[in-house]
């Protein structure tokens, strides 16, 4: 019997990313000198979007990961996968046509199995089917694939999954992080220290302006404004490009590392226009795969043939939980590689198989990943049109240092109630050297760059908008009023990314 395939090949590949291994911590919070219990802890993720909870009267807390709504905080996705006694299951499929295969330690396919037009629940099971082979099972929906570790009867753990990192705040007491060892922790004791009486933070807050959560529509644009009217558009020749509809796994060797990083390709990308590129950066813990996941822009460009690339930071090592995770080369942390290069040996690879409008090249990322937006949009203006951060600011270090070679249009997307990065700036709390300049720091700081003038008004998106800057390019700050660290909202993101083009004498 076949069914009707309700949703698109766009739906199924944002479906797929919320295969999530389950997790869940619980414990409590006290004070490191009278062991008194702590309330009103928030507690917030650095690699999970949407973890935010306190402490109760008692300091107790609990968490669960079926309560967050999906890996980097997808909300409304329906199809699922789980372990239980053996039996693999999917529940929520909607494909054309649906792989299951076993993998062994060796990397041997054990087992194989395709379904056709499903719709609704499959499940296997593997201890009929392959034993106790399978070390590795690999779902590939309509040619988007993700690989699942099997740990037992009864838990799956995604491929490149990192554990929660969580971070405990309350004022007058250090911010303290804690990186889970396991999916599973009961009767966590978090000891918190008093703050310094003398604190070392700087920061100068500039100014209130009024803000507004992001609820209106964006307006929707077809026109792209050069940032140069004086530039010609510039010739892209189609012929001889290789690339083809799905996801590959791809590498630059830069500085004698070998980097890597996922090139997406949508289906409706035909190989005979040049199309705009999206690059988008991942949170510190995270890798490109998850990104991919937890993104909200691939639902938007993926149907206008938008090319978008998902790399891989790297750890800085030296110990620690920083020093083991993977990370952006933003400032002191958090990590020693020159990402910068990096960015720019991908973009040159994947122009070298795929045609690429090198006009309509643009930043977005989300956490660490917001911060290595704002980094390049620094220090790679001659490259991207525009950048689209989220859930972190510029940090002194590198905003220090900052003179991008042209104008370059930024459009910021913060929460009040951010936890892990905090709306009014200031030290991060994790003895990284990190000090942020605020939302409202780093959107001041745009507009001095961008020469911008006049006041910011509120734009059709209900964002604050800085619209009179040199060569038309635009400063916006979303502020999503009681937002916590959030992924950015790709529905206003990225019509305002491809207004943007990079002026033709940037090209190299």
């Amino acid at each position: 019997m076949k069914f009707p395939q309700i949703m698109g090949l766009a739906s199924i590949l944002a479906m797929s990313s919320t295969m999530a291994f389950a997790w869940s911590i619980s414990g409590k919070v006290q004070s490191a000198g009278s062991g008194r219990a702590l309330a009103g802890v928030t507690i917030n993720s650095f690699n999970y979007a949407g973890v935010a909870t306190t402490t109760a009267e008692d300091g107790t807390f609990s968490i669960n990961s079926d309560e967050m709504g999906g890996l980097f905080g997808i909300a409304g996705a329906k199809m699922s996968a789980n372990i239980r006694g053996g039996i693999f299951s999917l529940d929520g499929v909607n494909a054309h046509q649906l792989k299951i295969s076993a993998i062994n330690a060796l990397g041997k396919v054990t087992f194989q199995r395709s379904f056709y037009e499903i719709s609704g629940s499959v499940s296997i099971d593997l201890s009929k089917a392959v034993g106790q082979s399978a070390s590795f099972l690999r779902v590939t929906a309509d040619g988007s694939s993700q690989t699942y570790i099997v740990k037992g009867k009864n838990a799956l753990l995604k491929e490149g999954d990192p554990l929660p990192s969580l971070m405990f705040a309350l004022e007058g007491y250090k911010s303290l992080s804690y990186t889970m060892s396991a999916e599973v922790e009961t009767g966590v004791i978090i000891k918190m220290e008093r703050a310094s009486a003398n604190p070392t933070d700087s920061t100068t807050i500039p100014p209130e302006q009024s803000s507004s959560s992001v609820v209106t529509p964006p307006q929707s644009s077809a026109d792209v404004v050069a940032s140069s009217a004086s530039d010609e558009p510039i010739k892209v020749d189609c012929s001889g490009k290789t690339a083809k509809a799905g996801d590959q796994n791809m590498s630059v060797t830069v500085d004698g590392k070998k980097r890597t990083f996922i090139m997406h390709v949508p289906s409706a990308y035909k190989g005979d226009k040049p199309v705009p590129l999206v690059v988008d950066y991942h949170p510190i813990g995270g890798s490109g795969s998850q990104q991919e996941g937890g993104t909200t822009y691939k639902a938007q460009t993926d149907p206008e043939g938008v090319i978008s690339l998902y790399p891989d930071g790297t750890a800085k090592g030296g110990g620690g939980m920083m020093g083991n995770m993977p990370g952006w080369n933003v400032g002191p942390c958090c990590s020693n590689d020159d990402d910068i290069k990096f960015s720019r040996e991908m973009i040159n690879a994947v122009k070298e198989i795929a045609c690429i409008d090198p006009q309509r090249i643009y930043a977005t990322g989300f956490s660490m990943g917001g911060g290595m937006s704002n980094h390049v949009a620094c220090f790679m203006s001659d490259v991207y049109a525009a950048v689209a951060p989220a859930g972190m600011d510029l940090n002194k270090t590198n905003s220090a240092q900052c003179n991008p070679e042209r104008p370059i249009s930024v459009i910021n997307f913060r929460g009040t109630n951010d936890g892990t990065c905090r709306y009014e700036g200031g030290d991060s709390g994790f003895n990284d050297g990190l000090n942020f300049l605020g939302a409202k720091g780093t959107f001041e700081f745009w507009k001095e760059k961008n020469g911008c003038t006049g006041s910011a008004t509120k734009n059709a998106s209900g964002c604050d908008e800085y619209s009179n800057c040199k060569d038309g390019v635009k400063v916006v700050l979303c502020t999503k009023q009681g937002g916590g660290h959030e992924q950015g909202d790709g529905k206003i993101g990225w019509p305002f990314l491809k207004q943007f083009t990079l002026p033709a004498s940037f090209v190299k």
